[in-house]
């Protein structure tokens, strides 16, 4: 397969919709001819001001068409696009501005005025600042250069011309168990995972796809922008999740699928469903463990098949999915088989288990990290000398070699030595009729070295007791799986993606605790 960069693969016909943003006072529509057109435009501001190659163009945006523009530009003119949560409060920018050492810093309009915390952060690592927005009276997105910084006095630049191996992305791990690692994405790795996303659930012109997820994340930006645009679909970009807009812009714009994060689907489904139904070709569930229970009411709901998929950072978002129902059948609980990636189960010494036997999911293809920036330790312990990335998450192949992704290691609780699979646990949770939410996670424990912990949110109306779950869970699992400790809690604490992360709902909830004991 020939290697592509992000310039080359915008394949749709140039009078076809390529983006839509519908939360402006009149919907904006643009074409692939003046998408191309204002990203070049936008690359040869950028070349002016002095962003050559390698320059890295930190983006601190919310998702819009300024967004899409810039961050294409940005790849176009062999730089490094470093998307920020807009969210982040002053530290953070600081953090991400100073680990990637940003030249310029996008912010929105009106930020510079207002000294946000990202224009804080930037002028403290002497980046450029510009603001980038929609200007309605020129048609353009524009580039508000209020300082510039360390390109004061630099150059202006000659518009360039990608290369496949040119580092067009760096993204950040969530670092749970240390510093975040930086993540270098290639206009190769990015173009092989949308050609594997286009295959896998066949995509077309005809696609247009409703996209919720945040641009700042591989997840939103490879699945819900970039893999529409290689096929020549065509995105809808709210600025945000919406759950009371989001099926009013899905029906309006004539969206037929959507990628998202179970907590946006369970969101969804506690929402009023559409009437009538719009025909749905799939919905795609992906970024974090999808419950069977959850599985089921999507289908039943919405009419339409669930594809759960498996991703990393690393491997520039997709790595395995379900596949559609023309392909291949669908099996909840787990992530599917590998698509157009490899995947195989290792042991501790790095050799492959026997299939249906755990061990660490280990993955090869040309969309996968070549290392970790400026981390030689990190890159040795990802790596095995095969060449194959280990991705922390333990699981096994079915008898269909469907992968089942049953915790990751260092999040398997070890209660005096049986090994629990916290994924196991929430699945059956999450069956109980009064449970909407629950993560397990390991506690400490004196005589087992670890037990188990609950966080649990209610559905509206419910009530629970402790020992009441603890009996139910009694009844459906092994004695050694019923939880020690349960923390009812009203909000499930997630990251900025929507995402669960277990070590964080355990900090919170230990905390929350010893608040009590106060």
């Amino acid at each position: 397969m020939a290697a592509l960069t992000l310039q080359s693969a915008i394949q749709g016909a140039p009078d076809s919709t390529a983006v839509i943003v519908p939360s402006r006072p009149l919907a904006l529509s643009v074409t692939y001819k003046e998408l191309v057109s204002e990203v070049a435009s936008f690359q040869q501001k950028l070349a002016a001001i002095g962003i050559a190659q390698g320059s890295p163009v930190s983006i601190a945006t919310v998702n819009s068409y300024e967004f899409i523009v810039s961050f294409l530009a940005a790849s176009w003119q062999r730089a490094i696009a470093a998307p920020l949560n807009p969210a982040y409060k002053q530290a953070e920018f600081e953090f991400y501005i100073e680990d990637v050492k940003s030249a310029i810093v996008l912010v929105p309009r009106g930020a510079y005025q207002s000294a946000s915390p990202a224009v804080k952060a930037a002028q403290r690592f002497n980046a450029a600042i510009a603001e980038c927005y929609w200007d309605a009276a020129k048609k353009e997105v524009a580039l508000d250069v209020k300082e510039l910084g360390q390109l004061q006095g630099k150059p202006g630049q000659p518009v360039l011309k990608p290369e496949p191996e040119d580092i067009a992305l760096v993204l950040h791990t969530s670092g749970t168990t240390s510093r975040p690692k930086v993540v270098p994405l290639s206009h190769r790795n990015l173009t092989r995972t949308m050609q594997n996303i286009q295959q896998t659930y066949q995509l077309t012109a005809a696609d247009r796809t409703m996209l919720v997820m945040p641009l700042f994340h591989v997840h939103g930006l490879l699945c819900g922008l970039l893999a529409p645009l290689y096929s020549g679909g065509s995105v809808v970009v709210p600025t945000k999740f919406s759950a009371s807009d989001f099926w009013r812009d899905f029906v309006t714009h004539k969206a037929n699928w959507y990628t998202a994060v179970p907590t946006i689907h369970q969101i969804l489904l506690k929402n009023p469903t559409p009437n009538p139904l719009p025909p749905i070709r799939f919905i795609r569930s992906c970024s974090s463990p999808l419950s069977p229970t959850v599985f089921h009411a999507l289908e039943e709901t919405y009419k339409a098949p669930v594809l759960e998929a498996y991703a990393m950072t690393e491997a520039a978002h997709q790595m395995t999915s379900n596949p559609l129902p023309s392909v291949g059948k669908r099996k909840p609980g787990t992530v599917g088989v590998g698509q157009g990636v490899e995947v195989v189960i290792l042991d501790d010494a790095g050799k492959p288990v026997p299939q249906g036997r755990e061990g660490e999911i280990c993955i090869r293809g040309a969309n996968v990290t070549r290392g970790y920036l400026n981390n030689p330790e990190a890159n040795r312990a990802a790596f095995t000398a095969d060449g194959y990335f280990r991705t922390g998450d333990q699981g096994r192949k079915d008898e269909d070699g469907y992968v089942v992704i049953t915790g990751r290691i260092k999040e398997l609780i070890n209660k005096g030595g049986e090994k629990i699979s916290p994924i196991e646990l929430d699945n059956v949770l999450t069956r109980h009729p009064a449970v909407s939410e629950a993560v397990s996670f390991a506690v400490p424990d004196d005589m087992y070295g670890q037990d188990i912990g609950v966080a649990v949110v209610l559905k509206p109306g419910h009530r629970l007791r402790d020992d009441e779950l603890k009996a139910w869970v009694a009844d459906k699992l092994a004695k050694f799986k019923v939880p020690k400790k349960v923390y009812f809690t009203d909000v499930m604490p997630k990251t900025a993606t929507g995402k669960i992360q277990r070590r964080i709902v355990a900090e919170a909830m230990q905390k929350q605790e010893g608040r009590s004991k106060l």
